[in-house]
């Protein structure tokens, strides 16, 4: 299992985290992902052969928010 922590802008309220949430987490060979609205960071565990980093990321990007680091 990989881990990753990603900064994300654009996430302001709890709708936000639960689409984030929702869109990583149904992804294959995701175990966790916590968001940190606060900090606005994503931290993913996940399977790297299933869904690689970029997957991930471009995953959040469809969900409206942009992933700087």
């Amino acid at each position: 299992m990989d881990k990753t922590l990603l900064r994300v802008d654009g996430m302001s309220c709890e709708h936000c985290v639960k689409a984030v949430k929702t869109a990583v987490g149904a992804l294959p060979g995701v175990k966790t992902v916590e968001v940190d609205l606060k900090k606005k960071t994503v931290d993913v565990e996940y399977d790297s052969a299933q869904s690689p980093l970029d997957k991930i990321k471009a995953e959040i990007a469809d969900q409206g928010y942009e992933v700087v680091a």
